[in-house]
């Protein structure tokens, strides 16, 4: 069974914005699921970091094109009502946040169709949940 790790925003984020090279290669090295929702954060945030001055047009059009490629190289889970569901329970370290807990929701639903997933966060909740929910995390630290 081919690892499968989930990449959750603030990762794609760090590598996107960031520089993370180090993160960006490794998300591009694995076989990769992420949720639909992580490409409309995604947007927005390209179009803050545009915005506030961050990101020039050519840069956002560069981080654009990666971001392109990214969604077409990856497995995208949509947003059903059974994780939508699952987003409304409980989590093991509260408060969670809506959109982490989405995601959260996300990576169980995936845990529940393939098993054996690895998390790509750097968000401190979203690593304390997922780490609660016997995933492993990369980056090893956020």
């Amino acid at each position: 069974m081919t690892p499968r790790l989930y990449v959750e925003t603030s990762a794609l984020l760090r590598a996107l914005l960031e520089g993370d090279f180090g993160l960006r290669k490794a998300i591009e090295a694995q076989a990769v699921t992420t949720s639909a929702l992580t490409f409309v954060e995604a947007a927005r945030a390209l179009a803050r970091a545009r915005s506030d001055g961050r990101l020039n047009s050519a840069m956002v059009r560069t981080q654009q094109r990666w971001l392109s490629a990214f969604e077409r190289s990856c497995d995208v889970l949509l947003l059903d009502e059974a994780v939508l569901r699952r987003a409304r329970e409980q989590f093991p370290v509260e408060p969670v946040r809506t959109l982490d807990a989405i995601h959260l929701a996300s990576i169980l639903d995936l845990d529940q169709q393939v098993g054996g997933i690895t998390v790509a966060s750097c968000d401190e909740r979203v690593r304390r949940n997922a780490s609660a929910l016997g995933f492993q995390l990369q980056p090893l630290t956020a």
